[in-house]
């Protein structure tokens, strides 16, 4: 027999034994579990899967079961319907990830009286397995009055009157004429108060005309009502219930007709027996878990997979009435400093408000959602036309411009909206959350604080907004790469160091070089996103290149004017090369001549700083500006590199490559490092050998080759360093 007879668990019960039954396939969260309850003077055993638990279940006796759902073979919900199935007298707690609706509302439908998400807090652990050990012996306590209910028919009027449940009689007319006491605990009315009146007294205006026949059920056998969901009112004059807070409860009913049989054989139909259990607390509790599995949890907003849905009914009312609706994606500017200078509660704390001034600019039909982090997304439904959208969209940043009072601070923010309208920006939530998100970088790079519409962009360019968009999902979906290209010594061909280089792996296109997209990049201002990512990329090849014990060789790094104008690019650098934890010498930034002469008061402060960290700074493609040269003496340049066209004349035809040797005479008269880049042929090398340079590159060492050919290159000749063998 799965279930013990009724004797042995009376027996357990009055032991009052607290043992608790952990059930995980994760051994470390197993015992983790253990320690926690043995320390709180609980009795623990364990079992790593859901077979296991049947088998324990069936050799011993517990009082509570905290459950993981995800496990192998007999998972979470079945070992559930077995303790249903078998009728075991202990209550079950979920402890799980699982937390999809479907999987939680399944756990509770099957017993489980409450559920916790992992990872948890011991506190509200504790609390749970206390609850479920006083829900034990409560449950257990009605187990041994149902007992002596079979013993004693005296009893039957007591366990009735004491049952957790709602018990009633109506007579044929649907008036009370039995029920229990604990209609006073659950509604607050006297036994006699109901007594003698219709049932409708106690049956809430919301569901009245579909639970009447319920209530008062007529039918017998199968047809009779079964766990029906009936609204009840409580009594308004009953302070204790009031207190409670609650104007009414939710029921779940079963009723049955009772008949007689009259002198000539005939069914009379005599009233209704009927039952009602309190299922409000089950019932708050799965709203509670539907709450938390489709909202934000700081902000209370929709999240993105309830935001999703409200989209996908927005496209199909769409279509089928013929109306338009809009899009909003919201950014908040400048976040991450507060985040950075004031903490992230404060930062938790700003969303909270900003979210709340942004709820209370729009219909009651509108869906505000927090996309993650500090982006808000909005659906508009029912739009007629451009500007009332301008009109939601200039209110939403007249509120959020007013200052915010966050514990003694005063804090001015802004937003930057990017606005698309169906179906003209898109016609899939796909296109149209891209078209958005698109339309609101464009306000950040026209200086923040405002909005724009995607259908504005088209008309400034499709092809640039193409461009933009394939950027977008590239950096998204990792299609760019870092190739490196050696930096050799040309004195002993040994490689000293490797230049970074951008490549984009488009879909369509193939490998694409910087030419292909860097003015779409830097136009676009993407080319700070796809320059942080690189960084980190490339830092993250160098910790693999000393991890395999390869020898110290200096990276270099372009980097882009756009890059060089934001105002905390120097900390970002830095605080990618720390997180890493690389020493900042082995990094060189190369910096065109051209950028130079954007900015060059504070230009010249960021080079200092990355100097005075430690980071070296290269003039790449010297030689090819048009402005004068007094720059050299202002700012401390570590590296002059020859541009390509110049080494490229190096021929015996050019024997006297006096462009050359004037940019060679120049560094050395200013003490600078020399590097040729484009040597391609061994005239060449012998030449700019000649002149100086400590460094050269070019074709004829090797192209810009993957990161992982890079690597198998640096491992070749370990004993003399990664070198090169070239032909005499």
């Amino acid at each position: 027999m799965l279930v013990k007879n009724e004797q042995q668990q009376l027996a357990v019960i009055d032991a009052e034994q607290s043992d608790v039954l952990i059930v995980d396939d994760q051994l470390s969260h197993l015992h983790s579990l253990q320690a926690l309850l043995r320390i709180n003077g609980y009795r623990v055993s364990l079992a790593r899967s859901g077979g296991e638990a049947i088998t324990r279940l069936q050799d011993h006796d517990y009082q509570l079961v905290l459950l993981d759902l995800q496990m192998p073979g007999i998972d979470g919900l079945e070992v559930l319907e077995f303790i249903q199935q078998a009728a075991l007298p202990l209550e079950v707690a979920v402890i799980s990830g699982e937390t999809s609706f479907t999987s939680v509302k399944d756990a509770i439908r099957l017993g489980a009286f409450d559920f916790i998400r992992k990872p948890y807090h011991p506190e509200e652990l504790l609390t749970t397995v206390s609850q479920g050990i006083e829900r034990y012996r409560i449950k257990t306590a009605l187990m041994r009055d149902e007992q002596a209910k079979k013993e004693s028919e005296r009893l039957h009027h007591f366990i009735v009157n004491n049952s957790p449940d709602f018990i009633y009689m109506l007579d044929a007319r649907g008036v009370f004429t039995y029920v229990n006491a604990i209609v006073e605990d659950l509604l607050g009315y006297k036994r006699h108060e109901l007594l003698g009146k219709h049932f409708s007294t106690l049956i809430h205006p919301y569901n009245a005309a579909e639970i009447h026949k319920f209530f008062s059920e007529q039918r017998t056998g199968e047809r009779a009502s079964h766990s029906v969901e009936v609204r009840l009112r409580v009594n308004p004059d009953n302070d204790r219930v009031n207190s409670l807070e609650n104007s009414e409860l939710v029921f779940e009913l079963s009723a049955v007709g009772i008949y007689e049989e009259d002198q000539r054989g005939e069914k009379v139909f005599l009233g209704t027996l009927g039952s009602a259990r309190d299922i409000t607390e089950r019932k708050r509790t799965e709203d509670r878990i539907s709450h938390q599995a489709y909202h934000d949890l700081l902000t209370r907003l929709p999240n993105r997979l309830l935001f999703n849905d409200r989209m996908d009914q927005a496209f199909a009312h769409a279509r089928r009435s013929g109306q338009n609706f809009a899009l909003i994606f919201m950014d908040l500017d400048r976040f991450k400093l507060i985040n950075d200078t004031l903490g992230h509660v404060m930062g938790d704390r700003v969303l909270q408000l900003v979210s709340e001034r942004i709820l209370d600019c729009l219909r009651a039909e509108d869906t505000l959602c927090r996309f993650g982090g500090d982006e808000f997304s909005l659906l508009l439904p029912n739009i007629s036309s451009r500007e009332s959208v301008s009109s939601v969209a200039e209110k939403i940043l007249k509120a959020v411009r007013q200052p915010f009072q966050v514990n003694n601070h005063e804090l001015y923010l802004s937003l930057s909206l990017g606005i698309a309208m169906y179906p003209v920006a898109g016609e899939t939530r796909e296109t149209l959350l891209q078209s958005a998100d698109i339309a609101m970088y464009q306000v950040k790079n026209d200086g923040k604080d405002g909005y724009c519409f995607y259908s504005d962009m088209l008309e400034g360019g499709s092809d640039f907004i193409s461009a933009e968009r394939d950027m977008y999902y590239a950096l998204e979906k990792n299609q760019f790469q870092v190739f490196f290209q050696p930096k050799v010594d040309p004195e002993t061909n040994i490689i000293v160091g490797m230049e970074a280089l951008l490549r984009w792996q488009h879909p369509a296109r193939g490998l694409l070089y910087p030419d292909d997209f860097l003015a779409t990049a830097e136009e676009s201002k993407l080319i700070v996103s796809i320059g942080d990512w690189a960084l980190r990329r490339i830092c993250e090849e160098v910790l693999r290149w000393q991890q395999q014990g390869l020898p110290k060789i200096k990276i270099a790094v372009n980097i882009s004017s756009v890059q060089l104008e934001q105002d905390d690019f120097v900390e970002r650098f830095i605080r990618t090369i720390q997180e890493f934890d690389l020493p900042a010498d082995i990094f060189e930034v190369e910096i065109s001549e051209q950028s130079l002469l954007r900015g060059l008061q504070q230009l010249g402060k960021k080079i200092n700083c990355l100097r005075d960290y430690g980071v070296s700074v290269a003039i790449d493609d010297f030689g090819r500006g048009y402005s004068s040269l007094s720059y050299l003496q202002n700012i401390p340049i570590n590296t002059l590199k020859i541009d390509r066209s110049f080494v490229r004349d190096i021929d015996e035809n050019h024997p006297q490559a006096l462009i050359v040797d004037g940019i060679a005479m120049m560094a050395k008269g200013l003490k600078m490092n020399l590097v040729a880049e484009g040597v391609e042929n061994l005239l060449q090398l012998d030449y700019v050998r000649e002149l100086g340079c400590q460094e050269v590159q070019g074709y004829l060492y090797g192209e810009a080759v993957s990161a992982q050919a890079a690597l198998s290159l640096m491992k070749s000749r370990p004993s003399d360093g990664p070198h090169f063998i070239l032909p005499h």
